[in-house]
Order: C-alpha cells, then structure tokens, then sequence
C-alpha cells in the first residue's frame, strides 16, 4: 500500500513540474555522461545520437501541433503587430548601442542579450500556449510571422556588429531562411494535410493532447544537456558567465513583462506573454555561433532554462486557478 502511495504521489508530481524535471534529466544525464569514466564509451556514442535525434524531436513536436489548427481561422491580429514592433525596437536599440563603441566585456555581453531578443518566436510555442488554454490558431500564425521578421533583422544586423563574418544580407537571408522553412514550413504542410486527409491520425492526435507536449519535454532535456556542455567548455571567466546567466534572466522576465503589458492592453494576455518572450533558444544558438562569437550563444543556452522556469510557473498558476 505504501508502495502504491509513494507511485500516486510521484505520477501527479512528474506531470505538474514536466519542464523543470526535463531541465533536471539533461543536465544530469550530460554531468554523469561526462565525469563518470565508466561512460566515457558511452557517451562518445549517445552524444551525436542526441544531436541528431533534437531536430527529429522539434519536427515531431510541431507536426502535431500544426495538425491541430484550423488554418482557415490564421488572422493577423493587432496583437501581432504590436508584439512584433516592441522586438523590433529592442533590436535597434541594442544593435546601436553596440555600434556606437563600447568595451569588449560590454560588447560580449549585449551580444548575449541581443541573441536573447532578435530570435524567433519559440517553434514550441503553440504547446505552451494551448496548455494555458490561449488561442492555438494565434500563436501559430505568430510563430510564422516572427520567423520572417527574424530572417530579415539576423541579416541586416549581424554583419554590421561582427563584420568579419564575411557574409552578404543576401546569403545569410537565404542560410536561416532554408533552416527555418525545414523547421517551419514541411511540419506545416504535413499538419495540413493530416487535419484534412488522414483523419484517423488527426483523431488520435486530439485524443492525445498532450503528446506534442510530452515531445517537447524531451527536446527541452537533448537542449538542456547541450546547454550544460556549452557553458562548461567556454573559455569565458566565471564572473562572465554569471553575469550573461543574470542578464538572459533579466531578459525574459523584461520580454515576459512587455508581452504581457501589450496582451492586457489588447485583450490576450496569455499569447502575447508568450509570443514575446519564448524565444526558440536552438535557432539561436546557432545563429550565435554562426554570426557572433561562441561565448554570445551561452546568452541563448541561459536563456532556455530561465524561458522554462517561468512557463513551469505559469502552468502551475494555470492549474491552481483552475482548481
């Protein structure tokens, strides 16, 4: 009997804190991996297999999703606009404070923040939002319009901040774009086509409603560990660390704080929060990487656990509201 107890217990608890026990498991999982000699040779064989399963896990997580929209019912709303102009500004004023001259620690750390704010909307977005019971419909459309705002500003932007990256507004345009449209586009048009031509897969996707979830949850944990990796081989000093970690937490809490202000004033609250401040942290690390400097991308890596956190405490919120 107390056996059965301590299992009732444990279930609801695993269901009620998923994102922090995803966190949990990633970070672990890559510490053991790591530091334990005697997985050494596993790890050399678990590591690519984890870095190839994410994006089949992103693209899963998002192939449910978008099967359950009513495409017919994708409307811009004002919300959009006004979420979408709030990044833009952002972005201007840190690429200018960039631009005008500062210190190489201060610049390291306004790249990192500006990671944090440029990047798209989460891909994963929609699934948060659908278990605080905001409007699905919306925040997809949101996703796709963000991701087109991103691949124009990372072009623009970038090149001017770090100009030794050598690429032309055309080829970094066309180098995100082709990434997002794999991330975006294909499970789109397979959603479409599973909401209305394979309907017994659309019916097990609506009896199963929490699965692109769960899908997420285990992306959330590969990320986590990549994100413990990434920090632990920086060549950055601990004091700078630190303060990138407290930075990408002031971070969201400003971009959560604004998205909200916004949804009050324009009647969704619960979406614009969302759209404005969860970010799709693997696109952006990449991005980091790609166009600014690796100790840039540690921004984005914080910027995941912190976007969790907050999204585990707002689904707690939800559910105790609800009763």
């Amino acid at each position: 009997m107390q056996k059965k107890q301590r299992g009732g217990a444990l279930l609801p608890f695993l269901k009620n804190w998923t994102l922090p026990v995803a966190i949990a498991v990633g970070t672990v999982c890559y510490l053991l991996f790591a530091y334990v000699p005697a997985l050494e040779g596993a790890s050399l064989v678990l590591g690519p297999v984890c870095e190839a399963l994410l994006p089949v896990l992103i693209f899963c997580t998002l192939f449910i999703t978008f099967s359950k929209v009513d495409f017919h019912l994708m409307r811009l709303r004002r919300w959009h606009c006004a979420v979408l102009l709030a990044q833009l500004l952002l972005v201007a004023a840190l690429s200018a404070v960039i631009l005008w001259g500062c210190l190489a620690d201060a610049k390291l750390l306004l790249e990192a923040v500006l990671i944090c704010v440029i990047a798209p909307c989460a891909s994963a977005a929609p699934v948060v939002t659908a278990k605080l019971d905001g409007d699905l419909t919306q925040m997809t459309t949101f996703v796709l319009l963000s991701s087109v705002l991103t691949s124009l500003l990372i072009p623009a932007v970038f090149p001017l901040i770090e100009p030794h990256a050598g690429a032309t507004f055309l080829s970094a345009f066309l180098v995100i774009l082709r990434r997002l449209a794999t991330v975006l586009l294909l499970p789109l048009i397979l959603g479409a086509i599973v909401r209305h031509w394979v309907k017994p897969l659309y019916d097990w996707f609506v009896r199963t409603p929490d699965l692109g979830f769960y899908c997420w949850c285990f992306c959330l944990a590969i990320t986590s560990g990549i994100t413990v990796k990434n920090i632990v081989h920086s060549s950055a000093t601990l004091l700078m660390l630190l303060t990138i970690a407290v930075l990408s937490l002031l971070t969201a809490l400003m971009q959560f704080r604004v998205g909200r202000l916004i949804g009050r004033r324009l009647g969704d609250p619960v979406c614009a929060g969302q759209g404005m401040f969860q970010k799709n942290t693997g696109l952006a690390i990449w991005i980091a990487y790609t166009y600014l400097t690796p100790v840039a991308s540690i921004g984005a890596g914080c910027y995941v656990l912190w976007q969790n956190i907050i999204n585990s405490y707002e689904l707690w919120e939800h559910r105790r509201a609800k009763g």
